[in-house]
């Protein structure tokens, strides 16, 4: 008898490895006790797969190592960043481009430019270096994401839609003129990887230009965004990836992008505007903070990765190939009976800690605690989107968000199924001695984005 579903594998195969450290528990327990429990200051070498984050982990493909080849160190006018503008004019569609050596400085340059004290942006979820850099810059972020979004058991197919209820109430009380932009991500972050749709793209650029409000694109997973719209959203099952994320940022007025994520490389991001007064500004700050405006703080052979990472991201059996590998994981979870955010999204697995740790109250940081016994059991890192990450509020007190996810995060092109396998069976070993697992208490902060450089003790 035929199988109904034929297996499909990676549209790539292995021209090198790295080889991986395997550790004890007793090598584990000393390596995250001197990490203060905090997986970002686990050393690498003492981890076996990285599910830290996919920024600047992805592995690159033999074109774009070529392209390093191809780096033209110029200190100004560097061809490359000629070849990177024309890949970001040619497929994304903005006008003019800033590179940044990565998206925060983007955000940086972005914040400082549009946003005045006391100015309101609303947006589909936060992230944490966008919303520092908006409150740095004066401004106060406000949700605007539909309610769905904070359940982790909904299955709304487009969690990372905005609730045009919520953003009329803000334009109602603070009136246009106080919102610079609305910050709009694909695929959200911290939603659990979660997409937009491109119907409630298009109403929101309707209500924003009878408004006279910009729309400012994080544009860090778009590719993947795309694809969740080409697999769920009505009329667009017959377009590229290419075509639908053109499509995207042809509803945009600007955007900033950490090209880490989808853009296949270690290190790079931009700013791109279709307004020439923004970008004249911008191009003045860029010299101030990154680097000359035709290099921004990269090197021409990393532009060159950047400009060939682009063109591979819109690739569509590459996003299926990326995207069903979290898949895979996922429903690996599921048998597992291991409580995740659904539906599955785009570049990671979202375990819900409050659900797997229901015994810990969110003061005694679930998800950072769960994080911290996943390494433990079996040497894999992920990292925390709870209360640590969310923060502190403008007035010290902490932020207290609905989701409390530990994230398991894919890097594109790097793990092998196997890997999957061992990480949902190492998760699972974990859930089933949850109820012995006790807390932590934060025993240093720092003053921003703490989950970076935060420690913490067993209580």
């Amino acid at each position: 008898m035929k199988p109904s579903k034929r297996s499909w594998a990676e549209p790539y195969k292995m021209k090198m490895v790295e080889l991986l450290q395997m550790t004890t528990r007793n090598q584990r327990l000393a390596a995250i006790k001197k990490a203060g429990f905090n997986t970002f200051l686990l050393e690498s070498k003492d981890v076996y797969i990285d599910l830290l984050t996919d920024s600047g982990t992805s592995a690159m493909s033999d074109r774009q190592w070529a392209g390093l080849m191809l780096g033209d160190e110029a200190y100004a006018g560097s061809s490359n960043f000629y070849r990177l503008e024309n890949a970001i004019q040619k497929f994304y569609g903005y006008k003019y481009i800033i590179p940044t050596h990565q998206g925060r400085g983007a955000e940086n340059i972005l914040s400082k430019i549009l946003i005045k004290k006391g100015d309101i942006v609303p947006g589909n979820m936060y992230f944490t270096t966008t919303r520092l850099h908006q409150e740095l810059a004066g401004g106060t972020f406000k949700d605007i994401i539909i309610d769905e979004a904070h359940d982790s058991l909904n299955e709304h197919p487009f969690k990372g839609n905005v609730d045009l209820n919520k953003l009329d109430a803000l334009v109602k009380k603070y009136g246009a003129k106080k919102i610079p932009y609305i910050s709009i991500a694909t695929n959200v972050n911290m939603a659990g990887g979660q997409p937009i749709s491109m119907g409630n793209l298009k109403e929101l650029r309707a209500y924003t230009n009878q408004h006279g409000i910009r729309i400012i694109h994080d544009m860090t997973r778009v590719a993947e965004n795309a694809y969740f719209i080409q697999q769920r959203e009505k009329g667009y099952q017959k377009k590229t990836i290419a075509e639908i994320v053109k499509e995207i940022c042809s509803l945009t007025d600007g955007a900033t992008m950490s090209a880490k994520k989808d853009a296949l490389v270690n290190i790079g991001g931009f700013m791109a505007t279709n307004e020439w007064d923004v970008f004249e500004e911008a191009r003045n700050m860029v010299v101030v903070y990154e680097g000359l405006h035709t290099y921004g703080g990269l090197a021409g052979r990393d532009m060159e990765a950047m400009a060939i990472g682009i063109e591979e991201s819109l690739n569509d059996h590459h996003q299926r190939a990326r995207v069903g590998q979290v898949e895979y994981l996922g429903h690996l979870m599921e048998s597992y009976g291991i409580p995740i955010v659904k539906p599955i999204g785009g570049h990671g697995i979202f375990v819900d800690a409050k659900a797997f740790l229901p015994h810990l109250t969110q003061d005694e940081y679930p998800a950072q605690t769960l994080a911290a016994e996943l390494y433990l059991e079996s040497g894999v890192r992920t990292m925390e989107r709870g209360i640590v990450s969310a923060g502190r509020k403008p007035n010290g007190e902490n932020y207290y968000p609905n989701l409390e996810l530990v994230r398991f995060t894919i890097p594109r092109r790097v793990y092998t199924q196997a890997h999957m396998d061992v990480i949902a069976e190492s998760t699972a070993s974990v859930f089933e001695k949850r109820k012995k697992i006790k807390g932590l208490k934060m025993i240093y902060e720092p003053k921003y984005l703490r989950f970076f450089q935060a420690r913490f003790e067993k209580l």
